[in-house]
Formats: C-alpha cells, structure tokens, sequence
C-alpha cells in the first residue's frame, strides 16, 4: 500500500463526518424541566458583556479538541447553570444547523431532573437571566416568520473564461427563516427559534 493511499485510509477510517469547511463546531442543550402545569423549555439571556448580550438562547457553546458534541453540551451547561451532567438525562440528537458564517450548530434535547432544576446557579460572567416556557406554548402558538436573502457577490476578476461559463453563470442563492416568538417580554428567536420550531413540531 502507498503512502499516500495508508494516510488517506488513517484520516478518513471510521471517521464520524461533519461539515466539509467548517470552520467551528457548537453545541447546544435544549433543556426540557417537569413543572406542576406541564413540560417546560429553560432559556438563557446571554449576559451583556458577551458578544450578543441580551439574546435568548440554550445553554451551550464552542466544542473543545478532541470533546463530542454531546459531552460540550453537558459541558457548558454546567459552566453557565451549575446542572451537574448526572442530573441530565439526554432524550436525543436535533437536526444540527449549517450556519452560512460557517459554522455547525449541533442541539441535543435533555431533560433536567428536579434536583437539577434545583441546582440551577447562573453564572453571572455568562448568564443575565434563566426562564422557563410551557412547551405547548409552543406547540400551540405560531411565531412570526422573517426571511432575508443570501445573495452571491462574485468578485469582478472572476475566471468566468477558464472555467467554462459565461458571466451570466446562475450563481446559487439562497434564504434563511427568522421566527420569533413574544413571550412575557422575552423574545425567542434566530436559531434557538429555528430549534424549537423544530421541537414543536412533534
């Protein structure tokens, strides 16, 4: 066997794929807690000194060298709630999102045993505020839709010759869903919105 062909073998042998040209990995929790009138979805507000302050959005983050998807999610929802992972019972893998910056956004849906639920501690580097929803919020109210465009912008020097098309080529295009939800002076929306409008639809 080749070198070429054995390194080929070693880099993609039983290798889970991801994205091709991600530039980051995320993961998120979506974290369900029982309460007395039902089964509720938990929120964050980001806190204001990070980039997005005062956004709603589920516990997670950036994946660390060598950590799984799932192990981040857990991960940083210890470091933002204080929920230990044993009191985190994960239910199953979202459809994950190719974000157009470039990234991956992989959700996992957990439930938060009460002692979890108990345990909640916001960490105030990272969180403002923590809030539940009723689910069948959710499931019962539709949110409103924005779209916006993803639009090409070919450079002027573009080969259009030595590839073989013409400067009338049909770049592709594209666009993205917006839904917002309004909820007791809460606004959910963006891709944590995109997550639960997926969730709801059970």
């Amino acid at each position: 066997m080749s070198g070429a062909l054995e390194a080929l073998r070693r880099r993609f042998g039983g290798r889970e794929p991801g994205l091709l040209g991600a530039r980051r990995e995320y993961a998120v929790l979506c974290p369900l807690v029982e309460r007395p009138d039902g089964l509720h979805l938990l929120f964050e507000v980001r806190a204001q000194g990070l980039r997005q302050g005062g956004e709603v959005c589920f516990p997670g983050g950036k994946l660390e060298p060598g950590e799984s998807p799932a192990a981040c999610a857990l991960r940083e929802t210890r470091e933002e709630l204080s929920i230990p992972g044993n009191e985190i019972q994960l239910l199953g893998t979202l459809d994950f999102i190719c974000n157009q910056a470039g990234f991956l956004l992989r959700p996992y849906l957990g439930l938060i045993s009460p002692a979890g639920y108990d345990s909640v501690v916001p960490s105030p580097a990272e969180v403002a505020e923590v809030f539940t929803v009723p689910f069948s919020f959710f499931q019962e109210t539709m949110p409103e839709v924005y779209t916006y465009d993803l639009l090409p912008q070919v450079p002027e020097n573009f080969p259009y010759e030595a590839v073989g098309v013409s400067p009338d080529y049909p770049w592709s295009r594209g666009r993205v869903d917006v839904p917002i939800w309004h909820w007791q002076g809460h606004v959910i929306w963006g891709m944590t919105a995109r997550i639960v409008r997926d969730l709801a639809k059970t």
